[in-house]
């Protein structure tokens, strides 16, 4: 088939390559415009654009496909199927309607759980025993178009990096699938019960929150690794936590136990088993304590 693909972070990119092996004729790469990263603040292009220019497809990234002249060039392409994995803009109807076959699109849920931003780590977040992908007929509601195919994956444990890589490699060879027979993978409207709303991830939910159980304070710091890192704060510096076990004896909420930094929640405790500070590499709470004590019976925010 001859492919639009749209997509911007390390997510879309086992999508990209594995459309690209299939052997699909793949016209254009659309991805975000490249942004400041760095201390230096350089302009950085996407992990998509960087992987379809090592492919030596072309790219554009224009800063939105609102423009008349932009949609017409995506039109003048003359696509069978739009391929969007996480791309991160709001597609309007022209460009929904410019491909012979629409648009598909690789969504990190199980839909109608979890339309939106974040599925992955709002799946984490609310304790969800399971997540996966969806391959969704694209329309202009949001995540609300019908489902071609999904694939389910339990969530176990998993920190939100581990599920993305996971969830982005399973998506990427159901799409495969999908198109090598699209018409064994009919639309199904999505179910009118059970539809949940996976808000992006602000940074000041990133904070570790002692007053909740400690399930889901583990969950909290699973949810939030590798970005934006779960932490709390001691003598005015952050202190990320970024693997944790569960323990069932507890205390007042935000008090330090023990010598191994084991932290009472609201109902059990958790133990961190990696923990960072700012500008630091990552370190055993033994290590981190002997440079930067936090005795029993501290109260943490």
């Amino acid at each position: 088939m001859r492919i639009v693909f749209l997509g911007t972070p390390e997510f879309a990119v086992p999508s990209l390559e594995a459309l690209h092996r299939a052997g699909h004729d793949i016209a254009c790469v659309y991805t975000q415009p490249p942004r400041p990263a760095g201390r230096g603040k350089a302009l950085t292009p996407s992990p998509v654009q960087a992987r379809a220019e090592a492919l030596g497809l072309m790219v554009r990234h224009p800063e939105r496909l609102r423009d008349p002249a932009d949609q017409a060039l995506f039109a003048a392409l003359a696509a069978d199927v739009g391929v969007v994995a996480a791309y991160g803009l709001i597609l309007p109807a022209p460009i929904l309607a410019a491909p012979r076959l629409g648009c598909l699109n690789v969504h990190a849920s199980l839909l109608p759980r979890w339309r939106g931003a974040a599925p992955i780590q709002r799946a984490i977040l609310a304790g969800d025993a399971e997540t996966g992908v969806t391959i969704m007929q694209m329309e202009r509601g949001l995540d609300t178009g019908p489902m071609r195919a999904e694939i389910r994956v339990p969530i176990a444990g998993k920190t939100a990096g581990d599920l993305s890589a996971e969830l982005a490699a399973e998506g990427a060879a159901l799409m495969v699938r999908v198109l090598a027979d699209l018409p064994a993978y009919p639309p199904r409207a999505q179910p009118e019960d059970g539809v949940t709303y996976a808000a992006k991830i602000e940074k000041a939910e990133a904070r570790l929150d002692f007053g909740r159980p400690a399930a889901l304070v583990e969950a909290q710091v699973r949810a939030f690794n590798p970005a934006p890192g779960a932490y709390f704060e001691w003598r005015g510096e952050r202190v990320q936590i970024l693997a944790a076990t569960v323990l069932a004896e507890g205390g007042v909420p935000g008090t330090v136990l023990d010598a191994g930094l084991a932290i009472a929640c609201a109902t059990g405790a958790i133990r961190p088993l990696r923990v960072r500070r700012a500008g630091r590499a990552a370190m055993t709470p033994e290590e981190l304590l002997r440079g930067f004590a936090i005795p029993p019976g501290t109260m943490l925010a």
